[in-house]
């Protein structure tokens, strides 16, 4: 079954109500996701910080809590993490704990629970050093079949989750769905020279090229990957804004990203300048959706064209549920070079 946009809030799993385990309710991915399945489901939202979504407050390192919370679910939403800006105030040992053990231990909840769908938010962090190509060479373009070579514990970890989803999947026929989410975080930048260069509404904006999603679009994919699980068993997708590129563009966008725009999306730079804003001079790689949007049937709405009309008549370039969820944060103050410092 194959979910579209005017029904994807009420299709999870068979279009019946069903009970969800909803991992990370506090968070800025598990709110969005609580808000919209609420109306529809019944929700067990666990989180070790409390909230208006969170009905079980402890952590996953726990496995009594996460067996006790997934008892009788139809279905598991793991997006509980440790992040990438957390590196700077957790050691490696709670990242192994959280994001290896943790997603170890909702695994085994899920399978002793029979779950019909096991959704796992990872990250294109996973992809580490693929990212970043030598100078001279062309921007990365990155789907599924990039090989992940993760470059912190962030991204190692992630990855291992990855993996025990798929031994989980294979030992148990687990149906198991990952999605390597791009950025759809509201903060700012992590790049202080990013930061000083750009607005920040000009850096996202730049970012749907080929970096980043809105995050209805996000929930939307963790609905269509929870209600085809059973079908597809296992699988792995990029879930970023479909670009405006094409693979053939990938040389030039080291070298000239604006000139490539440019043909791209015709009249962008009107816009722009009306703005005073500028696109990056130089792209390194491009997240390509193809396979969500060929398998799990996703339709990402929020585009660099769709941001860029919207811009254009005056609205905000990003969806109504980012706004209501607004800006979390992932430290309860700022740091000498900003909200979100780098490793």
């Amino acid at each position: 079954m194959v979910c579209r946009r005017a029904q994807v809030r009420g299709c999870a799993l068979t279009g019946i109500a069903v009970r969800i385990l909803l991992t990370g309710s506090a968070g800025h991915l598990g709110e969005a996701l609580a808000r919209t399945l609420s109306p529809l489901h019944e929700v067990v939202g666990l989180d070790r910080t409390p909230s208006p979504f969170t009905s079980v407050v402890g952590s996953i390192t726990d496995a009594d809590v996460v067996e006790r919370a997934a008892d009788g679910v139809d279905a598991v939403l793991h997006t509980a993490t440790l992040h990438k800006p957390h590196i700077v105030t957790h050691g490696r040992r709670e990242f192994v704990d959280t994001n290896i053990a943790g997603s170890l231990n909702l695994l085994e909840a899920a399978a002793k629970a029979r779950v019909r769908s096991f959704v796992y938010t990872s990250t294109t962090s996973v992809y580490g050093h693929s990212l970043s190509p030598g100078l001279e060479a062309p921007a990365a373009w990155i789907t599924e079949d990039v090989v992940p070579l993760p470059k912190n514990i962030y991204g190692i970890t992630k990855k291992a989750a990855e993996d025990l989803c798929e031994l989980f999947h294979r030992k148990y026929d687990l149906p198991c769905v990952i999605l390597r989410t791009s950025r759809f975080f509201p903060d700012e930048d992590d790049d202080a020279a990013v930061r000083s260069a750009y607005r920040d509404g000009n850096v996202k904006a730049n970012e749907l090229c080929y970096r980043r999603a809105d995050i209805e679009d996000v929930v939307e994919a963790h609905l269509l990957a929870m209600a085809r699980a059973s079908e597809l068993r296992f699988g792995r997708y990029v879930i970023s804004a479909t670009t405006p590129f094409t693979r053939s563009d990938a040389t030039r966008l080291r070298m000239d990203a604006p000139g490539v725009l440019g043909e791209r999306v015709p009249g962008y730079e009107r816009e722009y300048a009306r703005r005073g804003w500028k696109m990056f001079p130089s792209i390194d790689r491009v997240y390509d959706n193809t396979l969500a949007r060929r398998e799990l049937g996703w339709e990402p709405r929020w585009t660099f064209d769709h941001a860029l009309e919207r811009l254009a008549a005056g609205a905000e370039a990003r969806s109504s549920l980012a706004a209501k969820i607004g800006f979390k944060g992932y430290h309860a103050g700022r740091f000498p070079d900003g909200r979100y410092p780098v490793d």
